[in-house]
């Protein structure tokens, strides 16, 4: 697993945001780990500054999003 960023906050539309300082790839093979190894969901997009860029996950139907705020999400390795 890679360190991916803390939860900012959740979209409007349901999906997770966080800040990381390397940008990832998104798409169905960019799964979101939580501390545990748990499946989170996938990256759908990466917005913002290059250096420091925000992504949006689309996490899982059985996930309660809002309690992840402020927790660090993991990227699985390839």
């Amino acid at each position: 697993m890679r360190r991916l960023g803390k939860v900012l906050h959740i979209s409007k539309r349901g999906s997770i945001i966080l800040r990381t300082d390397k940008t990832p790839s998104a798409g169905s093979k960019s799964v979101v780990l939580d501390k545990k190894s748990q499946e989170i969901g996938i990256i759908i997009d990466v917005f913002g500054p290059v250096k420091e860029p925000y992504v949006a996950i689309r996490p899982k139907q059985d996930i309660d999003a809002s309690k992840l705020v402020g927790q660090m999400l993991y990227l699985r390795k390839k």
